[in-house]
Formats: C-alpha cells, structure tokens, sequence
C-alpha cells in the first residue's frame, strides 16, 4: 500500500474548464460517487472513523483512497494492494490515550468494486438544463460523449459483468484527456489504471465525433440490460407500478411511465439544439407546463410490423414528456401543443411528420383530460334527479294553488263498496244509467284519484 502526493493545480481546474467551454453536440458525463477517505458513505457507519477509532479495509481489493485531513486510528488494516493519495497537511497518527473510539467496533470501508458503469445514478450530464432530462439508457455515457473523473477524487469504476468494449468519445482521468485508443489502453494496464478501473469490459474511443446537426443516436441499446438491472437493484429488479393505466415506455427507458410520446419524423434541416431550446423557451416555461419534464434526443425507429427490415433502422427523434407534479394532462395537452406547432412551422424546423401516444387516466378515481370518468356520470344523474324533484314541487304548489281557487276538487271512494254502473251527474242534476268512461290510468304508487272539472262546460251547453 503506496502512498503519494496530491495532484497538481491542472487536473484540480478541470472542471472550472469545462463549466467555462461552449456546449457541444456530445454531453459531458461526470461520474459522481469516489472512494475518498472523508467521504461518509464510504464507511460502514455511515460517518468516517472518529478518532482513535481501528480502521479496517477489505484486504482482497484494489483500492485508491484520497485522504484530505489529518487522522488518528488505534489500528489500521490496508489491503494487499493500493495507496493512499495525501492532500497536503493530511495523514495518519496514532489516538490519543482515552480516545472514546478506541474501545468500539472498528470502521469498516464498504466494497470499493460496487459502483458500476452502467448505473445511472452515478453519473450526472454537466450540460442538462432544468425542465429536460435523459432517458435511463442515455444517462450513462453514450458513444460521443465526454466522460470525465475529477482529479480532485480517488475513485474506482466496474466496466461491466461481460467483455464488452465501451465506446465514448473521450476520457478525462488524473488531469489526462485521453482521445485515442493507445493512450487509453497503456493508461488502462498500468497500476494507476488498475486501481481505478476493474472488470472483463474495456473502453475505446469513438472514431468520428458527432456532427450531424440532427444529432446521434446514443448506442447503449446492447447494454441497455445492465443499465436497467444496475439501476432496478435496490428495487429487487422489478419496476414500481405505473400511477395511469396504459402507461409509455419510451425508447431508452427501464420503466413505464405516465405523460406522452411524440416522435418526430425529421429531414436533413432539422436541429437537434435549436429544438430542444424552442421547446424549452417556448413552451416548458409557460404556467401550463411548468410541472412537466422532457427528454428529447435521436433514437433508431421501432420496426412496424410487415415493414421491411432494412427500413427500421431509420432514426426518429424522441420527445418524451413527464408530469412531476399531482396535476394530470398537462403532457397530453402539450403533445398536442407541439403537433400543432409542426403543422404550422413544420417546413422551418425540418420535421415532415409528427405523432402522439398518450397514458391513459390516473390510477385510483383521478382525471384525465379527454376521458368521461365514472364521477361525471353521477353528476349527470345527480342533476336530472334534482330537475325531477323540482318539476314535482312545482306541480304540487300549482295543484294547491287550483284547490284553494276551487278549480280542484277530490274525493275519496269506499274501496268496499262497488261502484255503481250510473251516478249523479252534478252538473245535469240527474241520475242516469250512462256508461262511465275508461277512467285515466293512475300511478300504481298512488291510492287516491282525482279528477278535473272542465271549467269551459256548462250546464247550458248540456
């Protein structure tokens, strides 16, 4: 276990340098997690050893640790092969008699080999902007892409369970840009190499930067697989339930999801920047959207079922969008938004055709713009019962009003005598054997009857 200085001012302004450059068609991609003495999650307490505490390291791997302060241990264990890197002022010393730590359990540093390249949590796109994300596959360096390990962290990176080559567009690694395969393979074999890069699989470079101004598809489609069970692990491998029913699954992406797909059909005068900033500015910023997410970027076409194969591996481009807030429709009624704007400047931007998938409702009674839910249709019923109550009111305040004006009578019959085939006529003043005619039929709920007299008949006219 070796033990050397820190790295020079260079490699520390790395990334001042590449906050500084212009954005480029490739994306930077910046690995994340280090296995820095001072850093907390690297311990199996969660915090580093106090002092005076034994310190312990797995004695069967490969490590490089950077160390930025002074520290004192009762013991330490190194592994069988590795080194400490000392910023200056730091180092090792022994505890001081009655340390507090000195009679507990030693500090163990937890695996250095469990970060792997192909997790996409370890790895952050320096030049995504806020309202845009990437699809799972391209949150883990792409073939053009700038692949950077900041020189002011120790860190260690598994580069895959197979013997697959890695193709970027270029490695920063202790102050080195590396851009061609030799370089790169003699940094690799070299102890400084082995320390920090471990695994069957290997890394080359990418011939041809990207420059087509329509942009590249990202290739991770072959070890799409890794990423997703990289990232699906602390899930047990499986992917939590979709909150909408008919939920997307958009090229690139380990899980469905609930928004909208529009996939854009694109000629050789399309932009890839130049979009991603119309929809950004134009569309993501205003108070409808404000809850929404998008990934935009080139992806190989799905092949249509009866289409010949050759004619899948056309490219399309992908615009994904995301609802991150309790609100539900707003992508839907983007889609629709952007359908509308390549129809009016379609020719401008260099789309020649455009089409939508959508999720479908909510999961547990939302609503969906577009879908008639189970609660309207109550609401319908609702409102034609309440018109019922109110016309029935209202006949009965009409029909008292014409009982206290004398216009309505009613009376009640003996329901144990039989009515006789002749009445009284109270307005002829007779009794007569007429035939009575069919009386009007009654509502089955109703036990009383009543009738009307006609207050145009008189007795003169009989």
């Amino acid at each position: 276990m070796g033990a050397r200085g820190a790295l020079g001012a260079p490699g520390r302004l790395l990334l001042l340098c590449l906050q500084l450059c212009e954005l480029t068609r490739a994306s930077y991609k910046i690995w994340v997690p280090d296995t820095d003495f001072d850093t907390a999650d690297n311990w199996s307490q969660n915090r580093t050893p106090c002092a005076g505490a034994a310190v312990e390291f797995p004695a069967d791997k490969m490590v490089s640790v950077l160390v930025r302060a002074a520290h004192s241990v009762s013991d330490m264990l190194l592994p069988l092969d590795g080194e400490f890197v000392l910023a200056p002022g730091a180092g090792f010393g022994p505890a001081d008699p009655g340390s507090d730590c000195s009679a507990g359990a030693p500090a163990l540093f937890l695996d250095p080999d469990r970060f792997s390249w192909h997790d996409p949590r370890l790895w952050h796109t320096r030049d995504l902007t806020p309202g845009l994300f990437s699809v799972d596959a391209e949150r883990v360096p792409c073939h053009h892409d700038d692949v950077v390990f900041p020189s002011d962290r120790s860190f260690r990176v598994g580069l895959g369970p197979g013997a697959r080559t890695l193709r970027v567009g270029s490695v920063w690694a202790l102050g080195q840009k590396f851009t061609r395969d030799e370089d790169l393979a003699a940094f690799l074999t070299s102890r400084a190499g082995r320390l920090r890069f471990h695994g069957p699989g290997a890394l080359s470079m990418e011939p041809e930067a990207c420059a087509d101004p329509s942009g590249c598809v990202c290739g991770n489609a072959e070890v799409q697989p890794w990423i997703c069970g990289a990232l699906l692990q602390p899930l047990g491998g499986h992917c939590p339930p979709a909150a909408c029913h008919d939920a997307l699954r958009p090229e690139g992406q380990c899980c469905d999801l609930c928004g909208a797909i529009v996939s854009l059909t694109h000629g050789p005068a399309f932009d890839l920047e130049q979009y991603r900033a119309r929809l950004l500015h134009d569309f993501l910023t205003l108070p409808q959207y404000q809850e929404l997410q998008a990934a935009v970027s080139k992806v190989l076409r799905p092949l249509q079922p009866r289409e010949a194969t050759g004619a899948g591996a056309d490219t399309e481009i992908q615009v994904v969008l995301v609802e991150t807030g309790p609100r539900t429709g707003g992508a839907g009624q983007l889609a629709r938004a952007l359908l509308a704007d390549v129809a009016e400047h379609g020719e401008a931007l260099g789309v020649l055709a455009a089409t939508v998938r959508e999720s479908g409702a909510p999961v547990g009674g939302g609503s969906a713009g577009g879908l008639q839910q189970p609660g309207s249709r109550a609401g319908l019923a609702g409102g034609v019962t309440a018109a019922l109550v109110l016309l029935l009111l209202v006949l009965s305040a009409g029909a008292l009003w014409l009982h206290r004006r004398g216009r309505l009578r009613w009376r009640r019959r003996d329901p144990a005598a039989e009515p006789p085939l002749g009445f009284p006529n109270p307005v002829f003043g007779a009794a007569g054997s007429v035939e009575q005619p069919p009386a009007p039929q009654a509502d089955a709920r109703s036990t009383s009857q009543s009738y009307f007299v006609n207050p145009l008949f008189s007795e003169a006219e009989a």
